[in-house]
C-alpha cells in the first residue's frame, strides 16, 4: 500500500554555509486544489528560488506550500579616523602649551574620544552566494522527508475516518435494501388504487391497471441505486487500500455517491408507509455521511 498523504504539515531546519551566516528554513503545507508554491526568501535568492521550486514540484503533488528562509545578519563595524581633525586638535594643544608656557603632552585617549575624530560604520553582510544556496539545498531532502512524515501521519488518521465512514454507508445501504421490498409492494398497492379511482366508469381491464401500476412502482424502486451505492463504496475502500494520490479521484467518487442518494430521495419522497419513511431517513443520513467524507477528502493529496 502506498502512503496516503494529507496536505497539512510543517517542518523546519537550521543550518549554515561553512563560515557564512546561519539560516532557518521552514515549510508549511495546507490544502489546495493544485500545487501552489509561495516563497518567502531574501531578495538576493532568485537562483535559489528556482532550485527550490524544482525539488518541491518533484516531491509534492498538491497543496498550498509556503517556504520561508531567514538568514542571520552578521554585522561588521569599520572604524574611520579623521586625521585632519585630529591634527587640528594636536596643533591647537601645542599652541596652547607654548602660549601659556605649559609643558604637557596631549593624551591620545582623550583626543580619540573627541566627537568626530573617530567614526564607526556598521555593515551587514547579507549577499547571496553559492555556498548559501548549496547549504539550503542540502537541507531540503531531509526537510521534505520530515514534512512527509507529518503528512503521512495525518493522512493515516484521515484514511481511518474514511474507512469508518464507508462502513456506516454500507450499513445504511444494507438496511435500505431490506426495506425496499416492503416499499415496492406498498407503492404498487397505492398506485393500483389510484389508477382504479382515475379510471372509474371507464372500461379498463384489471390486467391493464396492474400493468400500469407495476410500471409506476418499478420507477419508484431504488434497487439500482442501492446496487450502485454498494459498488461505489467498494471502489472507495479499494482506493483507500491502494493508497497514493487519492484526493481528486475520491472527491469525484463521492459526487457519484451523492447523486445516487439524491435519486433515492426523489424516488421515495412521495411514497407512503413506515418503510418508505425510514428509507427517506436513511437517504438523508447517507447524504450527511457523504458530506462528512468530502470534508475529510478535501485534505488528502
Amino acid at each position: 500500500m502506498n502512503p496516503i498523504y494529507s496536505m497539512t504539515g510543517f517542518a523546519s531546519a537550521r543550518g549554515a554555509a561553512d563560515d557564512k551566516p546561519g539560516f532557518a528554513l521552514a515549510i508549511k503545507s495546507v490544502n489546495h486544489r493544485f500545487l501552489d508554491l509561495h516563497m518567502r526568501l531574501p531578495s538576493y535568492c532568485d537562483a535559489l528560488e528556482m532550485q527550490l521550486r524544482k525539488i518541491l514540484k518533484e516531491t509534492l503533488k498538491r497543496g498550498h506550500i509556503e517556504v520561508t528562509l531567514q538568514v542571520e545578519r552578521r554585522s561588521s563595524a569599520q572604524i574611520e579616523l579623521n586625521v585632519d581633525l585630529l591634527d587640528a586638535y594636536v596643533s591647537a594643544f601645542k599652541k596652547a602649551s607654548l602660549l601659556h608656557n605649559v609643558e604637557e603632552k596631549p593624551d591620545i585617549n582623550s583626543l580619540l574620544r573627541i566627537p568626530g575624530v573617530m567614526t564607526a560604520e556598521v555593515q551587514a553582510g547579507v549577499e547571496g552566494n553559492a555556498e548559501l544556496d548549496a547549504a539550503v539545498m542540502a537541507e531540503m531532502p531531509a526537510l521534505l522527508e520530515r514534512l512527509n512524515v507529518v503528512r503521512a501521519q495525518e493522512g493515516a488518521a484521515l484514511a481511518a475516518e474514511l474507512y469508518a465512514s464507508m462502513g456506516r454507508l454500507r450499513v445504511f445501504a444494507e438496511e435500505m435494501a431490506g426495506l425496499r421490498n416492503g416499499v415496492r409492494e406498498a407503492q404498487f398497492d397505492r398506485l393500483k388504487v389510484r389508477l382504479a379511482e382515475l379510471t372509474e366508469g371507464v372500461a379498463v381491464s384489471e390486467e391493464r391497471i396492474l400493468a400500469e401500476a407495476a410500471v409506476l412502482a418499478e420507477k419508484s424502486d431504488v434497487e439500482e441505486e442501492i446496487v450502485r451505492l454498494r459498488t461505489h463504496i467498494d471502489r472507495f475502500v479499494a482506493m483507500l487500500d491502494e493508497g497514493g494520490e487519492l484526493g481528486k479521484r475520491m472527491d469525484f467518487l463521492l459526487q457519484e455517491l451523492n447523486r445516487e442518494a439524491n435519486t433515492m430521495l426523489s424516488k421515495t419522497g412521495s411514497a407512503a408507509g413506515d418503510n418508505s419513511l425510514r428509507i427517506t431517513e436513511l437517504g438523508l443520513e447517507i447524504k450527511a455521511e457523504i458530506e462528512k467524507a468530502r470534508e475529510q477528502v478535501q485534505n488528502l493529496e
